[in-house]
């Protein structure tokens, strides 16, 4: 009998009134992964974290954690379960140990194990300095990793993050980011949502992109960035380019057989992002039909694709953009795509 996985999600289904938060998701996990969601807000990665945790009720779909079923056996895949929710959630009044007891208590773990367990999760986490301090006098980055040590007390098969790190400073980042790697490296699975494209890119096995309430494109790092083709050219003609010099710009690079595309990025100085077949001399051949044509270089630079590549050979905008839009200063997809050959 095969082993199930970790983490199955399968037509998922969500819908608050008559907004559709999630339209048919379907994800799959295997056991030691990490799975990274990325998406702008209100694309569905909070809910589907939400339903599979047993936060919220979906109106239809399969979630199972390690083959047991989230909708028929909620207490049961709770103790298969740490969840690390954005909004970070301490009593003020408490220590650090004073509510890592208490949640021991809370998951029922038995009394002669917790001093050790404490102590081994506070010195993995760096956060002996600070443990026997009241919570309410930490700064945004510890009161993180107090969080994520609560999550994971009763040592969960399965962890939930979602946006383990935002707003945190690097070394914050950098002590989350090397503990996610040892609890992967131990055969924990998680699955954590995150708008850092950088941290997604080096944590994750697997990278699954939701937008609108939809996956729209699911492998591994590699795989993605391989789908897309080609290298990327990154050229600002000035340091604010007008829409008629980037235009022309554009109209240009179009007719070197090397360029495969050439997007407008009106959100960041009407730059030009070419997609460009990989050869030695792409950049310099560029930089002098540049010149030759009279324009001016402010900027340029070549790069393998990146997960914002895929994000935007996915969604037609970058997810930079997309968090522009959802926050509803602008709708950048439709810009882009008037200014696409």
């Amino acid at each position: 009998m095969s082993t199930p996985p970790a983490v199955l999600i399968k037509n998922l289904k969500k819908c608050y009134g008559s907004v559709e938060a999630l339209r048919a998701v379907s994800l799959q996990v295997e056991s030691g992964q990490i799975l990274g969601l990325l998406g702008p807000n209100g694309a569905g990665k909070t809910t589907t974290l939400r339903c599979l945790c047993g936060l919220a009720s979906p109106d239809s779909g399969t979630l199972e954690v390690l083959g047991v079923s989230v909708l028929t056996h909620p207490k049961t895949t709770r103790q298969l379960l740490g969840y690390v929710a954005q909004e970070v959630a301490l009593d003020k009044v408490l220590t650090g140990r004073e509510l890592l007891q208490l949640q021991a208590a809370l998951y029922h773990l038995p009394r002669k194990t917790i001093p050790a367990r404490i102590k081994e999760i506070i010195q993995l986490l760096g956060l002996v300095p600070w443990i026997d301090q009241k919570t309410g006098n930490y700064s945004g980055g510890i009161r993180k990793r107090l969080d994520l040590a609560a999550g994971l007390l009763h040592q969960p098969e399965v962890l939930v993050l979602d946006e383990p790190t935002v707003g945190l400073d690097i070394e914050s980042r950098v002590v989350i980011w090397d503990f996610l790697r040892h609890l992967r490296h131990r055969g924990t699975t998680i699955l954590l949502t995150s708008h850092y494209l950088e941290e997604v890119d080096a944590l994750a096995d697997r990278v699954a992109i939701i937008d609108q309430g939809r996956v729209i494109a699911e492998g591994t790092p590699a795989q993605l960035k391989d789908q897309v083709g080609g290298d990327r050219i990154t050229l600002r003609i000035r340091e604010f380019t007008s829409p008629e010099e980037a235009q022309q710009a554009q109209q240009m690079a179009a007719t070197l057989p090397f360029v495969q595309d050439v997007i407008i990025n009106t959100a960041q100085g009407n730059s030009l992002n070419l997609v460009v077949q990989p050869q030695s001399d792409a950049l310099s051949t560029l930089q002098q039909r540049l010149q030759e044509a009279g324009f001016p270089i402010f900027g340029i630079a070549q790069a393998r694709p990146s997960l914002d590549d895929v994000y935007l050979a996915a969604t037609g905008r970058t997810l930079l953009d997309a968090e522009m839009a959802a926050a509803g200063n602008r709708d950048p997809k439709a810009a882009r795509k008037q200014n696409m050959r």
